[in-house]
């Protein structure tokens, strides 16, 4: 599944398009908060480069970028809360959830969780890593992911998944050094944020063709919800 579990085929579906740009535009909000000029704002910089990928209308970006910033005179009052806890079969979950109100969120989560269970603050992410998450592709045949991890400052990678995409975890300090750097050595950037690695996933091959379902219907649901940003789980393969 990789660092963060990606719904099948989302992103050919049109109403899945319009949800990501909805949660590109809440992470474009909240780093906007530390200044509207994506030159000094690394955060705000990593999050334009993100929607830019996925062809988000120049006019929404925009539009996120001097909200968040208050030059429109609204007040966005987002918080960030993370649940943790388990999907069926005891695949433990981080949930990173962006809202405007905290109880409908909460409310959410007690019923996505009944599923599989909710654990209180600290039950899962001690079994998760906080680090840096840099999706890149190569610029040109023959380019050396190993290299390049070195090179760039990285920590380590996960192999190219069946697309050719390459995930570059770094420390969270380097995240925005390291995906400056990644371009040089024959990379291209395709997305960069801070996130979660399990430590001990749980392996899709030890679930059966019925359980590995019920563990994605469950994670579908969840990246469906509105307030939620991403959804990391702990399952290999």
């Amino acid at each position: 599944m990789g660092a963060q579990w990606k719904a099948k085929h989302k992103d050919i579906a049109a109403n899945a398009k319009g949800k990501l740009f909805g949660k590109l535009a809440k992470d474009i909000m909240l780093a906007a908060r530390g200044g509207a000029d994506p030159k000094d704002n690394a955060k705000l910089r990593m999050a334009v480069e993100a929607a830019r990928k996925v062809s988000m209308p120049k006019d929404t970006l925009d539009r996120a970028i001097k909200k968040g910033a208050g030059l429109t005179g609204e007040t966005v009052n987002f918080e960030q809360v993370i649940y943790e806890g388990f999907a069926p079969h005891r695949v433990p979950v981080m949930v990173e959830v962006l809202t405007d109100n905290t109880n409908r969120a909460a409310s959410d989560m007690r019923v996505l969780f009944r599923k599989g269970q909710q654990g209180t603050p600290g039950s899962v992410s001690w079994d998760f890593d906080h680090v840096g998450l840099i999706e890149a592709e190569p610029a040109a045949a023959g380019a050396d992911a190993d290299a390049a991890a070195i090179e760039a400052g990285a920590q380590d990678l996960l192999p190219a998944d069946e697309d050719g995409v390459t995930v570059f975890l770094t420390d969270p300090t380097d995240l925005d050094l390291v995906s400056r750097a990644l371009p040089a050595q024959g990379f291209t950037v395709l997305s960069a944020k801070l996130g979660y690695r399990p430590k001990n996933p749980v392996a899709a091959s030890s679930l059966t063709a019925e359980q590995l379902e019920e563990v994605e219907s469950f994670l579908a649901a969840m990246d469906d919800n509105d307030d939620v940003q991403h959804v990391y789980a702990g399952l290999a393969g």
